[in-house]
């Protein structure tokens, strides 16, 4: 089992975790930049590839963050994480961004696939690169930086999301080194997406959609999704010029 700075022990060399590190990412980027229908059967590839590789290093839920010690400690990450989605909402509300959302358990019922992927993603991260990370790199804070980094590289070419996960990032893997407990950092991300979605205009972040997929984004309704302000004063101005046309 690694110790807690993350050197190197057990079954675990350099080398393994470098080539496991290069495997991984190498396929989360391909099903990122490949068009469908490859896309799919990449999807199962990666998974089942990802899956083998951490189950042939697993060194238990505790090491993997999934336990109650600290869980009240570390709570806080998700009030903060309701603080940031209340002033967010508000700001969207104020500029008429805001998409009608149908209320909290419409919420739920709507996002409870991308609340998992929140937590499969906040696992991948802490318990997959980083734990290795930790082992390549010379101190926690340059292996947080480092899982980061490649996280928000993922999501380009979307400038939004690739800072909003260099920071969330950072400060998530910065937070699981203090506390090692996983299930705070998987509910506030899944608020942080929720809130991003539910604010931020699809036209604005192409609906969340990276790599490939967010070159191929097509607004269906681009005047349908801007502000009220801005389709009025849009509209103003057609009138005008079709004033003066006839």
């Amino acid at each position: 089992m690694a110790s807690r700075t993350g050197s190197p022990s057990g079954g675990h060399s350099r080398r393994r975790d470098a080539a496991e590190l290069a495997i991984a990412y190498a396929l989360i980027l391909a099903v990122i930049w490949t068009p469908r229908p490859l896309q799919k059967m990449l999807w199962w590839v990666a998974l089942a590839v990802l899956i083998a590789l951490i189950a042939a290093s697993w060194e238990g839920a505790r090491a993997a963050g999934l336990r109650t010690r600290n869980l009240l400690r570390s709570l806080w990450v998700v009030g903060a994480a309701l603080l940031f989605a209340a002033a967010a909402v508000a700001l969207s509300t104020h500029l008429h961004t805001m998409r009608d959302t149908g209320g909290p358990l419409h919420i739920l019922g709507s996002y409870w696939v991308y609340i998992l992927w929140s937590g499969v993603q906040q696992f991948l991260l802490q318990c997959f690169f980083l734990s290795r990370l930790l082992r390549l790199l010379p101190s926690p804070r340059q292996a947080a930086f480092a899982a980061a980094g490649m996280f928000a590289l993922a999501h380009l070419p979307n400038p939004i999301l690739a800072l909003l996960t260099i920071v969330w990032g950072t400060l998530a893997c910065l937070i699981f080194l203090r506390y090692r407990n996983l299930y705070p950092l998987a509910i506030a991300h899944a608020i942080l997406g929720i809130t991003i979605a539910i604010a931020v205009p699809g036209p604005v972040d192409h609906n969340m959609r990276v790599g490939l997929g967010y070159l191929l984004y097509r607004n269906p309704g681009q005047q349908h999704q801007l502000p009220r302000r801005f389709t009025a004063s849009v509209g103003k101005t057609a009138h005008v010029r079709n004033s003066a046309g006839d």
